[in-house]
């Protein structure tokens, strides 16, 4: 792929703020980003992995790194003032930054917030802080908001997470439709829906990539590919989960609402079968 193929966006020069970039999924975009020619952000909460980052940009990439509490609009305004002091307009904005472990409805209110704050306000304040300029602009912008499957298909245990993505598909699917009014698509907003993914958030739970996850990498040259395609809506596999497979589980959790089936029917144990049966396509 060429730059100009994959989006005006992403051409040599331009500007891109990445939250999240310390680790995983923002650092591989940040990488990226990078090799593709564009002066790159990278933001995050914690200085000195930053510095870190950094040190995994190609050779000669012009950058910054700028610590940011993307929960906090304050903070999140700083970021931008800093990039239009340092690099002027932005072309680019990769709202990614996410934690996990805000557990179950109820759970204590702290974890939550902590959860709702980051994931969900920190892509509202991002989109706010950086967005309007680029509406306001005359030059092609990109806007990318990383979700989750969690979001669509809400499996048990982490609520608090699930809420926040679900948040974050709603808000940026109404992003989409002001952008296409306000812009007539020459900003474009993107969901991206990552898979299993070994990054910063699954480390805590395994010492290596396990067989079943892609590499942050792996999940950014897909977020590319859909990019140069179009899509809205970038549904990442892994080596575990083919994207038929993903179809099956979202249709069938929006089938709980037109079934009128318990909700998270493909948990509940009077459901098993079923869906066992449905996605084997009997």
């Amino acid at each position: 792929m060429t730059d100009q193929i994959i989006h005006p966006a992403l051409a040599r020069g331009n500007v891109a703020v990445i939250t999240g970039a310390a680790s995983g999924i923002g650092l591989a975009a940040a990488i990226r980003f990078a090799a593709l020619g564009l002066r790159v952000v990278l933001a995050d909460r914690d200085h000195e992995k930053l510095e870190a980052a950094a040190k995994a940009l190609p050779a000669g990439s012009e950058f910054l790194i700028q610590t940011v509490d993307v929960a906090d609009s304050a903070s999140v305004a700083a970021l931008a003032a800093a990039v239009r002091d340092r690099f002027g307009a932005v072309s680019v904005i990769m709202n990614n930054a996410g934690v996990g472990g805000g557990g179950n409805a109820l759970a204590a209110p702290e974890a939550w917030t902590r959860v709702l704050g980051v994931n969900l306000f920190g892509v509202l304040h991002g989109v706010q802080a950086f967005v309007p300029g680029m509406v306001g602009g005359t030059l092609p912008g990109l806007v990318i908001n990383t979700g989750s499957k969690q979001g669509i298909t809400q499996p048990p245990g982490d609520t608090a997470y699930n809420v926040s993505k679900s948040g974050v598909k709603a808000l940026t699917e109404g992003l989409a439709h002001t952008l296409r009014t306000e812009t007539a698509g020459r900003v474009t907003v993107h969901l991206l829906i990552p898979g299993f993914t070994y990054t910063g958030m699954t480390t805590g739970r395994h010492t290596s990539q396990p067989p079943g996850a892609w590499s942050p990498d792996q999940v950014v040259t897909r977020m590319l590919e859909g990019i140069a395609h179009g899509e809205f809506y970038i549904l990442c596999q892994d080596n575990e989960t083919t994207r038929e497979m993903d179809e099956k589980r979202i249709l069938w959790a929006a089938q709980d609402i037109t079934e009128n089936r318990p909700a998270l029917s493909r948990w509940h144990p009077d459901y098993a079968e079923a869906f066992k049966a449905y996605m084997a396509g009997q």
